[in-house]
């Protein structure tokens, strides 16, 4: 049986928003491991109304996440189109570390996520999977990224070179993400 969700109070909403303003400046700042009792404090809330809204660290990575996640999805739908799919493929590569290198942590996280359906975040990161798939696929078609390469590579490869970034200077992140697709590619081409 399906059951019917009520529309938050307004002082319920309020509480939620500022949780999410609260959790994300505790990531930015601390990364994904920030204290949710310290999230709450600066919220104005108790940590028991921090858990109503979201029962878990991922619950609340979740929330926080959503757009982000959202417009990773939205950006390989874009891509699908390029009459260039080695060249999409690297954007939106790019686009995926930028994310998962918001919060220092954040790589780790999402990678245990990726495998874990019980994860809230596995949601996401499945929808995140799926449109870089379609990349993938699209460029192995017009013969830009070697045909052995699966969708579970390229996220593992990515959030390892992210975690790696974690660690060294954007500089340095950046030139082993291009090693990395570069490794990717067939022969000498460029598309």
């Amino acid at each position: 049986m399906e059951t019917v969700q009520r529309p938050m109070r307004a002082d319920a909403r309020r509480n939620y928003e500022r949780l999410l303003t609260a959790a994300h400046a505790a990531f930015a700042e601390q990364g994904t491991e920030a204290s949710l009792e310290e999230v709450a404090r600066t919220a104005g809330v108790g940590i028991g109304t921090l858990y109503r809204h979201f029962p878990t660290r991922r619950a609340l990575l979740e929330a926080v996440l959503h757009d982000s996640l959202a417009g990773l999805d939205t950006r390989a739908r874009e891509l699908l189109g390029s009459d260039s799919p080695g060249e999409a493929l690297l954007e939106w590569t790019r686009h995926l570390m930028a994310h998962v290198t918001v919060y220092r942590g954040l790589a780790a996280t999402l990678m245990s996520s990726f495998d874990d359906p019980a994860s809230e975040l596995y949601g996401a990161c499945e929808r995140v999977r799926v449109g870089g798939d379609a990349l993938l696929a699209s460029a192995q078609r017009a013969g830009a990224v070697r045909d052995d390469v699966t969708g579970a590579d390229l996220t593992k490869l990515v959030n390892a070179v992210a975690w790696a970034g974690e660690h060294c200077d954007d500089d340095t992140a950046e030139r082993l993400l291009t090693l990395v697709m570069d490794g990717l590619r067939v022969g000498d081409r460029r598309s």
